[in-house]
């Protein structure tokens, strides 16, 4: 969602076709976990030398109860309020910052950790071109015991799509793995999101959203082991107004029921330069 770089352009034809047939092939539900961003990455990238604020807001009226090991804080009733900070290091790589805050359902307050990443986007159309996007974003996490079984994560999160004239297709084929609590190993989960939209009127589109927690890469789980959830979705790009809202329902019992959800960019780079 934040500000974008020229960069080359790949025509394409009948990708949302393709893209229907990629979403319809996936399957649906894996455990939930604290959901301190609920985005599928797409073209966006800050300009070098620019910062980056975006709220990341979300709450489940309806979720999972049982945890998944001794201690866990279950997505039930919770509120979750996830300040992501970004810095465009370059044309292409950007840092990012993540201190997500949690209220859980007996209206306590946590700290959940801290998340660094690292997103490198070497193709990409220009801001009001067509064309492929292709990079990837690489994530570090140190959260607190009530919110992962391991405490250290890493995730590399690839970002392939294509931004059409009036539509986006995005897909992160996510791999996440376990790095504490003796839980590592060679092989990651596999945590796959994707995103269709289409533009209602100028800086305004609606579309879906899909997420989905298979288990391991080489033994994924069950279709009601797994975590799957579809959220309808709508984006607005109305500076100094743009956010993406979303409504998800879950797909299995092993997914939350309902959760709510809003990203909100914050003009940080305009409120610096008016000092």
């Amino acid at each position: 969602m934040s500000s974008l770089r020229p960069r080359q352009s790949l025509s394409s034809h009948g990708l949302l076709v393709t893209a229907l047939i990629v979403l319809a092939g996936l399957p649906t539900a894996v455990r939930a976990a604290q959901q301190d961003e609920i985005q599928v990455y797409a073209d966006d990238i800050a300009k070098p030398g620019d910062y980056g604020l975006e709220l990341h807001l979300n709450t489940t009226p309806s979720g999972r109860t049982s945890p998944d090991y001794p201690g866990e804080i279950t997505n039930d009733h919770g509120f979750r309020f996830t300040p992501e900070f970004s810095y465009g290091l370059t044309s292409d790589v950007e840092l990012g910052l993540y201190l997500p805050l949690l209220v859980d359902n007996r209206d306590e307050y946590h700290f959940v950790g801290v998340k660094y990443r690292l997103k490198w986007l070497p193709i990409r159309p220009s801001e009001d071109g067509e064309g492929w996007f292709l990079g990837t974003n690489s994530e570090l996490s140190r959260v607190g015991y009530k919110f992962s079984e391991s405490p250290w994560t890493t995730e590399l999160r690839p970002i392939v799509g294509y931004k059409g004239k009036d539509f986006l297709f995005a897909f992160n084929p996510i791999l996440d793995w376990n790095l504490s609590n003796g839980l590592q190993s060679w092989e990651p989960d596999f945590v796959p999101s994707l995103k269709l939209t289409h533009e209602i009127t100028k800086g305004l589109s609606g579309g879906i959203e899909y997420y989905s927690d298979m288990g391991k890469l080489a033994h994924i789980e069950p279709w009601d082991k797994q975590d799957n959830r579809i959220y309808g979705v709508v984006d607005v790009d109305m500076k100094p107004l743009v956010l993406n809202f979303g409504v998800g329902r879950g797909l299995t019992e092993a997914a939350d029921k309902w959760t709510i959800k809003a990203i909100i960019e914050v003009p940080i780079n305009e409120l610096l330069n008016k000092h």
